[in-house]
């Protein structure tokens, strides 16, 4: 990093409401280095115009072999680090090919049925938590097992299997100490081992079935690119979607008129998906970028090898591309979003987060009638990182249960 000066953003204000840091930032220019907790230096990009150019820039690669000595992300095994979104073209379209043989809208379509039943048991979950303790959280009790079981079940991860591989997930991205990441990723790259050695045995027709299939009779997929294809899949599946849920609830509690809306009229309910993913996307950045050659981003000159992170939240609150971008509003003409991507790469599981949210907003709004907070929203737990800002509780009163 070449800059003097290091903006210190990261502090309690910060991991509680990003937003008005990213307003500040944005109104100084669309691009500012920036120091992660750990003291790493980056660029960060907060406009929605140099955002979006920079998702498509081929000047800005995923691939380490371009970074120079700063901030590279998790340091993964070769085994887990082939995923797709460390590749860039042409090996990743090489890739997206190939799991788009077995990640098929079918194959999300058939999923449907299973979302909605998983849905509606977790939701008497809640209830049977409210009953036995008075309040129930919608983070533990709904948020995270539907995606963990939907995914699960996509893939062919035992059941038994799926509670622990969540909690290494979890470790990775919030970790109490930088062993925990060390450790996670040890456990989670030999898990994936066992797992597709017992689906190289008994094939079940799920996912990572066709994926064996593919590298064993095709001959191209190679072992790193099956295990970290397994490994993005069941990762991004199962964090990513669970924080739009709950992060979607939460919202919409404390949008009482949009709320109401959506339950008078469930068709709305798709576009509510999309408003909460521009109002409220947990990802708050992109993965991170290095310029291959020194390269202008909004007037800035970014040396080659320095890391650039695409705030797409910073970029979604944008007043020159929102009108009046701090308000949820599912009746918004342009709800174009960057939450699920944008260009090479687009989000692979796009259909299928979409869907889970849906179904999930659905059933809550429509089984309880008088959910609430049960405690302040200033009050709610939210993780202290970077990555993402993703609530860890949301607890909940149903009102008068029948």
């Amino acid at each position: 990093m070449t800059s003097p000066t290091l903006q210190q953003i990261f502090d309690d204000a910060y991991f509680r409401d990003p937003y008005p840091t990213y307003a500040r930032l944005r109104a100084g220019g669309g691009v500012h280095p920036v120091a992660l907790p750990d003291g790493s230096p980056v660029w960060l990009v907060t406009t929605e115009a140099e955002v979006r150019a920079g998702l498509t820039n081929p000047l800005l690669s995923v691939n380490k072999d371009h970074a120079g000595p700063g901030f590279k992300g998790f340091s993964l095994p070769p085994a887990l680090d082939a995923n797709l979104l460390n590749i860039d073209a042409p090996d990743h379209l090489r890739l997206r090919r190939l799991v788009s043989k077995e990640f098929t809208p079918r194959r999300v379509e058939n999923l449907g049925t299973g979302v909605r039943q998983t849905c509606e048991l977790l939701a008497q979950r809640l209830i049977d938590r409210v009953r036995s303790n008075g309040a129930a959280d919608v983070v533990a009790d709904l948020a995270a097992p539907l995606p963990l079981t939907v995914v699960g079940d996509l893939l062919g991860v035992p059941e038994q299997d799926r509670g622990p591989f969540a909690s290494w997930v979890g470790a990775m991205l919030e970790p109490k100490s930088p062993a925990d990441v060390a450790t996670a990723i040890a456990h989670i790259h030999a898990y994936l081992l066992d797992l597709i050695a017992l689906r190289r045995r008994n094939p079940d027709g799920n996912l990572i079935s066709g994926l064996i299939s593919v590298r064993d009779e095709q001959d191209r997929l190679s072992e790193n690119e099956l295990l970290s294809l397994a490994f993005l899949i069941l990762m991004a599946g199962i964090d990513n979607t669970q924080h739009v849920i709950s992060s979607g609830v939460l919202t919409l509690l404390q949008h009482p008129d949009q709320l109401n809306a959506v339950r008078a009229d469930p068709e709305l309910l798709p576009e509510a998906v999309e408003e909460l993913l521009r109002y409220t996307t947990p990802n708050h950045t992109a993965i991170r970028r290095f310029p291959t050659t020194d390269v202008e981003i909004g007037g800035t000159v970014v040396p080659a090898g320095d890391t650039v992170l695409l705030c797409l939240a910073a970029a979604h609150r944008d007043p020159l591309r929102y009108p009046d971008p701090d308000r949820f509003d599912i009746g918004r003409q342009d709800k174009a979003h960057l939450a699920l991507g944008h260009g090479l790469h687009y989000c692979l599981g796009a259909p299928l987060a979409r869907l889970q949210i849906r179904v999930a907003l659905e059933v809550i709004t429509g089984t309880f009638p008088r959910i609430a907070l049960s405690l302040p929203a200033e009050e709610l737990p939210w993780r202290r990182t970077f990555r993402s800002h993703a609530l860890k509780e949301l607890p909940v009163t149903l009102g008068p249960l029948s």
